[in-house]
């Protein structure tokens, strides 16, 4: 199946050590991984952020008042998937390091996470749906050449 046409703007906000996430996400990278998890062609933004824009963002819009990996806002779905992508740089460089990820394996496998919800799929719904998402976020980066991000 030929990859989807993805119009993405990659931003970064202001944190510390942004540099080194700007290292780990040149925009061919970012574009790739999130290619490979559209079923449709999409507009995307993904911003980088530090803690405390990823905290406010996820306690103003998740009523959750901490800052997490990835936030997805979905506008569109059809024709054209538009959808913003929130990555909080210091909650995912820790969970890297705790999983024993590279720092850079981390991030794709979250782009392809927030790609995938941008496109409707959701994991919180049903254990079965879980299952039906992790599965296919472990096929997507497999064919990535990552390994399998659920695996212990």
């Amino acid at each position: 199946m030929p990859l989807q046409q993805l119009a993405l703007s990659l931003q970064f906000g202001r944190f510390a050590d942004v540099s080194a996430h700007r290292a780990v996400l040149p925009r061919h990278k970012v574009t790739r991984w999130i290619r490979h998890a559209l079923a449709t062609d999409a507009e995307i933004t993904v911003r980088i952020v530090g803690a405390e824009e990823g905290q406010q963002l996820n306690r103003d819009f998740r009523k959750k008042d901490y800052a997490t990996n990835v936030l997805t806002f979905d506008y569109t779905q059809e024709p054209v998937v538009t959808a913003d992508l929130v990555l909080c740089a210091p909650v995912v460089e820790r969970e890297a390091r705790e999983q024993n990820k590279s720092l850079e394996e981390h991030y794709a496998h979250l782009l392809v996470h927030g790609a995938l919800h941008a496109q409707g799929w959701d994991h919180e719904t049903s254990a079965a749906d879980a299952d039906e998402m992790e599965a296919y976020e472990t096929d997507i980066m497999k064919e990535l050449g990552f390994a399998d991000p659920y695996a212990k």
